[in-house]
């Protein structure tokens, strides 16, 4: 299941900071950040190759970031059906969804962060709701902003106590936990300090149920699990961007931006 951790302060030299943990099956392809989009000029981000969207956008020129993760509720019609990966390439471009029709999309939570405002749009299928988020600290999984599940839910019980344990575990760690100041021409770690431990798992077995980077079968005989981790900060001046692909290897991160 994928998770956003976001901490957003105006006030603060960075205001906004972005962990974007992808969860996915395992054996689909992708490809790193980069400028993969010609019709998006700018934006960087990873690319899944089955679709040809991404998971996560950053607009440098803007100091923009968009973030969607898969939510919960009534898949739309097979027939017409459009890739989610297209909406944070949207929001990143513009800052705004725009004219769309939500019903040819699946379930969605999709985050337009800038330094000064965060917006969620979340899609059930039935419902799209719209709401600003005020400053602080806040968790976006599957089940929605801090697990709240909106729209009715096909995961597992099992599953939903994962994330309801991941959350009751990742939350005070990372309230208690100095905030950084990232700035350009660090490494990741002396950018993000001790966020970068936390945002790469804490060190928790991939099996734990509160395991933010995990790794398991499923029925199918494939396997799903954490494939990649972002880390963003955005201010007025500057927009960061870190990255891993190899989630639980400190020394697989590498800066993408700036």
């Amino acid at each position: 299941m994928c998770t956003c951790l976001l901490s957003f302060d105006p006030a603060a030299p960075v205001p906004v900071l972005a962990a974007g943990v992808r969860d996915e099956y395992v054996d689909r392809a992708w490809d790193p950040p980069a400028a993969h989009w010609p019709d998006h000029p700018g934006l960087i981000g990873g690319r899944d190759r089955l679709a040809g969207g991404t998971w996560l956008a950053v607009n440098p020129a803007e100091r923009r970031l968009g973030v969607i993760l898969n939510g919960c509720g009534v898949d739309a019609p097979v027939e017409g059906r459009l890739s989610r990966g297209d909406l944070p390439l949207r929001v990143a471009a513009h800052g705004d969804l725009g004219p769309l029709d939500p019903s040819r999309f699946d379930p969605f939570h999709l985050i337009c962060a800038e330094p000064d405002k965060v917006r969620l749009w979340t899609w059930t299928g039935l419902d799209l709701t719209d709401r600003w988020l005020e400053p602080g600290f806040h968790l976006v999984v599957n089940t929605g902003l801090d697990a709240t599940c909106p729209g009715p839910s096909a995961i597992p019980e099992s599953a939903l106590e994962g994330i309801r344990s991941r959350l009751a575990h990742f939350r005070p760690l990372l309230e208690s936990t100095p905030r950084p100041t990232p700035t350009p021409s660090t490494s990741p770690a002396e950018a993000w300090g001790p966020w970068l431990p936390l945002a790469d798992g804490a060190n928790l077995p991939l099996s734990d149920p509160r395991a933010l980077v995990h790794r398991h079968p499923t029925p199918d005989n494939r396997v799903f699990g954490t494939t990649s981790i972002s880390l963003v900060a955005l201010s007025h001046n500057t927009l960061r961007y870190d990255f891993t692909p190899t989630p639980g290897t400190p020394t697989a991160w590498h800066r993408v931006l700036p």
